[in-house]
């Protein structure tokens, strides 16, 4: 039997580090959030440890049980954020993730497709899902996890929760198809990099898309765009206002965000925003700003 850790461990035995892991990789891709993921974990090996000895004996696969009770947290958690969410002020994005920040696959045969999960324009995408989709979708399509265990998880026949993967695979496929790695794009993101530092909205003009779109999240205490700007004329305009009102402090520098190259703006030493990338055919298709301090405090220590 898999060894789970303790809820307050930090473990560094293999088996107990990969199981932690492996299901802050499922919460984060559900929630979006890594604080949400981190509480319902520690919420699920909670429930664990609170069963009998005797009760455990009659698990015959833990990780399974826990990967069931946290995906029910999360279906649950989703529910509630999509109530709020709708209260939002302006527009919410995901909170980023910082190099590696334990939310990435464990074993090295899943990386490229657990990275393009994590993705921050595919955390984006899956926000237009409901949230029996985005739990069904992420277990089946992402995990591995058979419908008949999804059924359980969601409180659907297998049948459902097959249809559920259906209809979410539809949803995402209407988005646009981003270049999500590779040296191309990190070289694109450079030189979007070096137009924002010269100021040069010629330049800036040049690297985008002429239908780009730029989102950000500033929630209660920055301001920002509330409305996403459209078109490469308004959104270098708008940048480079922006960067104008920015103190000589502010740096920006190229980071991996997500698992991809992105650029990370501080003030000081303090994390002060990011900014996410899509790349379609050479060109910067969307841009996803992010600088509500409630979602880069987690880092202010990494």
């Amino acid at each position: 039997m898999t060894r789970i850790p303790e809820p307050d461990d930090s473990p560094d035995a293999t088996g107990d580090a990969a199981v932690r892991r492996r299901l802050l990789a499922i919460a984060y891709r559900m929630t979006g959030s890594r604080h949400d993921a981190e509480d319902v974990v520690q919420e699920g090996l909670a429930r664990w440890h609170q069963l009998t000895d005797d009760q455990r004996t009659l698990v015959r696969e833990p990780l399974a049980w826990l990967t069931r009770v946290v995906s029910r947290l999360c279906l649950d958690q989703l529910r509630s954020a999509r109530a709020q969410r709708e209260q939002y002020r302006g527009i919410w994005l995901p909170e980023p993730q910082l190099g590696d920040s334990g939310f990435g696959p464990t074993d090295p045969a899943d990386r490229v497709t657990l990275d393009d999960s994590v993705s921050y324009a595919f955390l984006v995408a899956l926000e237009k899902l409901t949230p029996p989709e985005r739990v069904s979708f992420i277990l089946h399509d992402v995990f591995g996890v058979p419908f008949a265990e999804i059924a359980a998880t969601v409180g659907r026949s297998a049948a459902a929760c097959r249809q559920l993967v259906v209809t979410a695979r539809a949803h995402l496929a209407a988005e646009p198809r981003f270049d999500v790695a590779g040296a191309e794009r990190d070289r694109v993101v450079a030189v979007f990099l070096d137009a924002c530092r010269g100021g040069d909205l010629r330049s800036l003009v040049a690297v985008l898309d002429p239908d780009v779109v730029s989102v950000a999240d500033g929630g209660e205490q920055i301001r920002v765009a509330r409305r996403p700007i459209v078109g490469a004329e308004a959104v270098a305009t708008y940048l480079l206002g922006v960067l104008a009102t920015q103190g000589g402090h502010t740096t920006m520098s190229l980071e991996q965000i997500n698992g991809r190259v992105g650029i990370v703006i501080r003030d000081g030493v303090a994390l002060v925003g990011t900014v996410d990338l899509a790349i379609v055919g050479r060109r910067v298709a969307r841009i996803a700003i992010q600088v509500n301090p409630e979602k880069l405090d987690a880092h202010g220590d990494d």
